[in-house]
């Protein structure tokens, strides 16, 4: 893999800023579930559910990762096919559902995950059509093509190919790099919801 650092210009995303903020308050909204739901499994079922969480934030962190390798300072100049851009066209969008889903699963609770997956889901699917608008008109047939062979979000792991060799800003993964390693706070504030709901210190709704 060649590494160089250049000036390619960098667009900003559309949309970018109302996506943070919803998500942001799609977070403050399921701290309800999150603090008084407690999970109605048994010893077994539970650590399996917590060991699939803690799996799939992993999955999200590198996933985020390599998506952002491949995608560097290119995102909005480019219409990138290649490595996890050929299993969807929004494979950031994809690992931070399967970190949100990790995170109810660390809650050993398949009722948030579901919710968590699904909500995340919903909302970045939409700020992917608003992008996909912008990305439409900037490249046209180029990126019609492009919708035609690869699923938004959902992957299709047939798809897959890449390059022999990759090349990367260094600052644009320094800066992205923050963002993908935020999914892993997830593991210690589950811990700590979790031993709060098992100790008595919250009023408990019992969830599956």
């Amino acid at each position: 893999m060649s590494l160089i650092v250049d000036n390619i210009p960098s667009v900003a995303p559309a949309n970018q800023r109302l996506r943070l903020n919803v998500l942001r308050l799609a977070f403050v909204a399921a701290l309800l579930p999150m603090l008084w739901g407690y999970t109605r499994w048994s010893e077994g079922p539970a650590a399996i559910l917590h060991l699939a969480g803690t799996l799939c934030v992993f999955a999200a962190v590198l996933g985020r990762f390599w998506a952002i390798l491949y995608i560097g300072g290119r995102k909005n100049a480019d219409v990138m096919r290649d490595g996890p851009y050929s299993l969807c066209r929004h494979p950031l969008y994809l690992f931070s559902t399967l970190g949100v889903v990790g995170f109810g699963l660390l809650l050993q609770s398949l009722t948030l995950a579901i919710g968590f997956g699904g909500a995340a889901l919903l909302v970045l699917s939409q700020t992917a059509r608003a992008e996909e608008r912008f990305l439409r008109g900037k490249f046209g047939e180029a990126y019609a093509e492009y919708q035609s062979q690869v699923p938004m979000i959902l992957p299709r792991l047939s798809g897959f190919h890449t390059r022999r060799e990759v090349t990367f800003r260094t600052d644009t993964l320094r800066r992205n790099l923050f963002d993908a390693l935020v999914f892993l706070t997830a593991l210690p504030l589950a811990e700590v919801i979790n031993w709060l709901h098992s100790n008595g210190h919250m009023l408990k709704i019992a969830l599956f």
